[in-house]
């Protein structure tokens, strides 16, 4: 499920960012379809052995219906964080997220890494590493609003506060690009896999120098 924080300790000798590889931040409010688009491109490129896409670490079930992912309970989420075996984690909506360590190494032996990330992560990430894609995946408020009642997961206030919290959040910087996914989640994966196939040339023409 988790890579040793062997990992860890030998990527911590090299200097930061991490280079030659490229990280591609997917990001965007509950509701837009992240892991929807995520999963198109990873069935686009089933064969596609640059392509890493990243299995997160969560602090709740896993649910068949939305994102496969591992689970750890509170507790032991805390003790692999405290032993490296992240390279990247964070809070959000009362859950722990972590990506596993070893992606670190994917990325800097030149392959390209995808990975649903929260946004307040974005400064930690451009820290990290040095060529970094964030792809935002967007929906129009009325879609996000059917898609979370769709969930069931929260109350309606719940579900209108964290609407609100999104509305004013914006990105800035450079390597962002905005995806809306309001429509056919064709249009808005096949936008996605050009952003991956642009990552992968990227990544291809860092490794020749």
């Amino acid at each position: 499920m988790m890579v040793s924080a062997s990992i860890e300790r030998e990527l911590s000798a090299e200097t930061f960012p991490i280079r030659d590889g490229v990280f591609v931040a997917v990001v965007g409010p509950s509701g837009a379809g992240k892991d929807t688009v995520i999963g198109y491109a990873r069935s686009h490129f089933a064969d596609e052995t640059r392509l890493e896409f990243v299995r997160r670490v969560i602090t709740r079930p896993s649910d068949v219906a939305s994102e496969d992912h591992d689970t750890l309970a509170d507790a032991a989420f805390v003790e692999a964080e405290a032993d490296g075996a992240f390279a990247i984690s964070w809070q959000a909506h009362g859950l722990r997220y972590g990506i596993p360590a070893d992606v670190d190494w994917s990325v800097a032996n030149g392959r390209v890494a995808v990975a649903n990330v929260s946004r307040a992560i974005i400064p930690s990430l451009r820290e990290r590493y040095a060529n970094l894609a964030i792809v935002e995946i967007t929906a129009s408020p009325e879609v996000l609003a059917e898609r979370l009642a769709m969930r069931g997961r929260e109350s309606r206030g719940e579900v209108l506060a964290r609407l609100a919290r999104s509305a004013n959040v914006t990105l800035s910087g450079p390597g962002v690009t905005s995806i809306d996914n309001s429509g056919p989640r064709e249009a808005a994966g096949e936008r996605f896999t050009e952003v991956l196939r642009k990552a992968m040339a990227f990544s291809d023409m860092s490794g020749l120098i």
